[in-house]
């Protein structure tokens, strides 16, 4: 069964905008879960942001109470970290960002699915694979470059063969 709602009278979300209680006016508008959900974040208004905050999350002033709690939250936490790097730190971030907005949806889409994996994966083997990253990229370009060529040469049956011959490897120096 659901509940006919009527929208807020106009002269309600000026009053409430006006006393700064954005997070009342959404939760109005919302279920009851998602209504405390809304009025029980901390902060969760854009006048309680930092000024600092505000100018690196501006896109997001003329919505930001109509923002998933969490979304609002991580968006929090990256000014945060923004506001912390150098100049250097922000320049690469940049480019970093402009190169995977190049990219197609697909590819995104394969590369957040294969970042979700990982993060599933237990910490032991996260580390490894984090080490063995850090192995190729202390190699030198040339030999970095020859590994990658090789790799993409081979067929999947082949790449399986590698991958399992590895974990051969692995497990031996374990035992």
């Amino acid at each position: 069964m659901s509940v006919a709602r009527r929208p807020p009278h106009p002269g309600r979300r000026k009053l409430l905008a006006a006393l700064g209680l954005a997070p009342l006016l959404f939760a109005l508008r919302r279920s009851p879960v998602q209504a405390a959900e809304a009025v029980s974040i901390a902060g969760s208004a854009w006048s309680d942001l930092a000024p600092s905050e505000q100018r690196i999350l501006q896109r997001f002033a003329g919505h930001w109470g109509e923002l998933p709690a969490q979304r609002r939250e991580r968006l929090r936490k990256g000014a945060a970290r923004w506001l912390r790097m150098t100049p250097a730190q922000r320049s690469r971030v940049k480019e970093r960002l402009k190169k995977w907005r190049a990219l197609p949806p697909a590819r995104r889409a394969r590369i957040r699915a294969r970042f979700q994996r990982f993060r599933k994966l237990p910490k032991s083997e996260r580390q490894r694979i984090l080490r063995a990253r850090e192995r190729f990229r202390k190699l030198p370009p040339e030999r970095r470059r020859e590994l990658r060529k090789r790799w993409r040469k081979l067929d999947p049956a082949a790449r399986r063969r590698v991958i399992r011959k590895l974990r051969q490897r692995r497990q031996q120096r374990r035992d």
